[in-house]
């Protein structure tokens, strides 16, 4: 194998080490319509969230991970809010998270088949 090869095979698992994407699966109603119970999500690591974005936090609570969007960032805490407000617990509850507790920004819907692609 010559040099070249083993620099890109290099590269390439640097580059899934760094972005480490993580797999979630949603639990509960609070996302619906956006996503479901079941939806198998695939989340990567962002430095820069913006409003708006579908993420995954940790709970302040107790640290399991939710699915949320962002409402708002404000002075490094970030406004999380479930797109079913009825059903949703989020910072309404709990109040705001420190930036630090965003896990990644949900990129894609992978599973079930019927409902995969990109989220927003």
């Amino acid at each position: 194998m010559g040099a070249a090869a083993l620099l890109v095979g290099a590269g390439l698992v640097t580059a899934f080490v760094v972005v480490r994407p993580r797999r979630v699966v949603v639990e509960g109603r609070s996302m619906e319509p956006t996503l479901a119970p079941g939806d198998r999500l695939l989340v990567t690591r962002t430095t820069h969230p913006r409003a708006g974005d579908v993420v995954a936090a940790r709970d302040p609570r107790s640290g399991r991970i939710l699915v949320k969007r962002i409402g708002a960032i404000v002075d490094g805490e970030v406004v999380l809010r479930g797109d079913n407000p009825a059903a949703s617990t989020d910072s309404r509850t709990f109040g705001s998270v420190p930036r630090r507790a965003l896990v990644g920004r949900v990129v894609r819907c992978y599973a079930p088949a019927w409902r995969a692609g990109p989220v927003y």
